[in-house]
């Protein structure tokens, strides 16, 4: 039986902002009335929404609402002040077709700061335009302008090893720890998905359990074909505690690897691997960043450079986050030990570290946030090769070169406040980068955080590298390599930057959103109003458990 819904024109032209004399906010949808279709329902032949929505790079006054669809249709989104939708603003977005796989964005511009925002994503079949989805609902707060107080988690690495969704252990349940906190919003530190790792029904794990995992066929081998990259972002997207936690919690994709092929670079050969029928690597790189950017919640960042990661997301007064791609833009990997700089010992590369600095030295916030795909001071290899930048003890070589460089500026321009956050190496730690200890010294102490994974394999702990001096506080890893998320060791980490103090407190957590340390930062330096100190209050260390320090290879991380 079909339901026809006639809403009327003035209601429609009402909540579309078109009434003579209402406002119309700057929303980079169709802003021009169009005919209001006689909304159909036809038993389920009408589009579907099985992905759900993301919200994504959130501003003070906008941010992007991503979704898709299973068939050619228009998106159509609305947005309220009131989570009833008494009048709601209605915007006619972009085609769904197949050359995105049906995915879409709109970017919601024009909206009011530090304000929460309802939403509403649905469809409409372009084989009949009265046909319309089930709309899918989330919500969000826009940035602030001036100084509130903040809360954001971060963490990375998702579907890794062979670790899916497994709907007896509760799917991906580390998304709803993070969703009961109830952050402003998520830095996802990358490897969202891994294209390199296939996913079989069921894989044995330590003390005699068994996984079980849902499976398809897109995640059944290594990801060659672009259906199949595509299919690895859907497939993460079937967990429900996914679902939720994207419409609830705006979020910051970065990418690293295994959105692509295990530690990729221009060096990387897969000659020798039989999984692969496709040994063309950038072939490979050019699929994987095209379902990267349609179905990353992410705001393109122009014609110049459409597949632009590394961006800056202003957070009112007291944070600005920096988002890194250290991933495309390297050299290939190496033994990592070049006496000079050149294309070779590139790690971020020349014209990222140039906008990196630009955007450091101008920020007026109280802390500055980098988001990286790696840690800085720990040994992660490539075989022989090296994959990180570190490259083992002593003066600064190879990758080493431009993170000296980098470092050094932000000391001799009196940059104060930056902490790193990032993920990569499956295992959660606190790191204090302390040039005293350190064989390069002319850089100002800094912190490090390092979490994860999401859900996936466990390993660690790296080894360090004492080129920039970095100090294990705290680390948590679990007995054996690839401990699978039944031993629990899969993390994320939770900042909270109070309004009044400007403190910024940083707890490391586990699947279950128990803390196992905490360390709270005071701001340093003069000119934002929060007074000056060292930038070091306190730490806690909530779990003894620290395992022994060893550098792992990477081959399955």
């Amino acid at each position: 039986m079909s339901v026809v819904l006639k809403p009327s024109r003035r209601r429609f032209l009402k909540s579309t902002g078109l009434l003579l004399g209402a406002a119309v906010p700057g929303v980079a949808g169709v802003r021009t009335a169009f005919a209001a279709p006689a909304y159909i329902t036809l038993d389920g032949n009408r589009p579907q929404l099985d992905q759900g929505i993301q919200i994504g790079d959130v501003r003070a006054d906008r941010a992007m609402i991503w979704s898709r669809t299973d068939r050619p249709s228009r998106m159509i989104v609305e947005y309220d002040f009131d989570g009833s939708f008494a009048e709601p603003v209605m915007l006619r977005g972009p085609h769904a077709l197949q050359t995105t796989d049906y995915t879409s964005r709109l970017d919601l511009t024009g909206l009011p700061a530090d304000r929460e925002v309802f939403v509403r994503v649905s469809y409409q079949d372009l084989s009949n335009e009265r046909v319309m989805s089930e709309a899918v609902s989330g919500r969000f707060v826009t940035a602030p302008i001036g100084a509130r107080d903040i809360r954001f988690v971060w963490s990375g690495d998702t579907a890794g090893q062979g670790w899916g969704i497994n709907p007896d252990f509760g799917g991906m349940k580390i998304y709803e720890a993070m969703r009961q906190t109830q952050p402003d919003f998520f830095i996802h530190s990358g490897d969202n998905i891994y294209a390199d790792g296939p996913i079989s029904e069921y894989q044995d794990a330590e003390d005699g359990k068994v996984w079980r995992n849902l499976v398809t066929e897109e995640v059944s081998k290594v990801a060659e074909s672009l259906d199949e990259f595509r299919g690895r972002y859907k497939y993460n997207l079937m967990d429900e505690n996914v679902r939720r936690f994207n419409a609830e919690v705006p979020q910051i994709w970065q990418w690293d690897d295994h959105e692509v092929v295990n530690n990729w670079s221009d060096s990387k050969d897969l000659s020798g691997d039989i999984r692969y029928s496709e040994k063309n690597v950038p072939l490979l790189v050019a699929r994987g960043s095209r379902a990267f950017q349609e179905y990353a919640p992410m705001r393109p960042f122009s014609a110049v450079e459409s597949e632009r990661v590394y961006r800056h997301i202003p957070y009112g007064r007291l944070m600005d986050v920096f988002v890194l791609d250290m991933r495309s833009y390297r050299g290939p990997n190496t033994d990592n030990r070049q006496t000079e700089a050149s294309p070779e010992t590139a790690f971020l590369g020349a014209e990222q570290v140039a906008w990196l600095k630009r955007k450091l030295a101008e920020s007026r916030a109280v802390w500055k946030v980098i988001a990286a795909d790696m840690p800085i001071g720990l040994l992660v290899r490539d075989g022989a090769k090296w994959e990180n930048l570190a490259n083992g003890d002593g003066e600064p070589l190879g990758r080493e070169l431009e993170m000296a460089d980098l470092l050094r500026y932000i000391k001799r321009a009196h940059i104060k406040n930056t902490v790193w956050f990032t993920a990569d190496v499956h295992y959660c730690a606190a790191h204090y980068y302390d040039p005293n200890k350190a064989q390069f010294q002319d850089f100002d102490p800094f912190w490090e955080f390092v979490t994860g994974p999401l859900n996936a394999g466990s390993f660690g702990p790296n080894g360090l590298d004492n080129t920039f001096g970095p100090q294990v506080v705290f680390q948590k890893a679990p007995p054996a390599a690839n401990t699978s998320p039944f031993g629990g060791y899969q993390f994320f980490g939770q900042v909270d930057i109070d309004a009044r103090t400007a403190e910024m407190t940083v707890a490391l957590k586990d699947i279950d959103g128990a803390t196992v340390f905490t360390k709270t930062l005071a701001p340093e330096g003069r000119g934002h109003g929060y007074g000056h100190g060292h930038g070091d209050k306190h730490d806690h260390e909530h779990d003894h458990g620290r395992g022994r320090d060893r550098d792992r290879d990477r081959d399955r991380r």
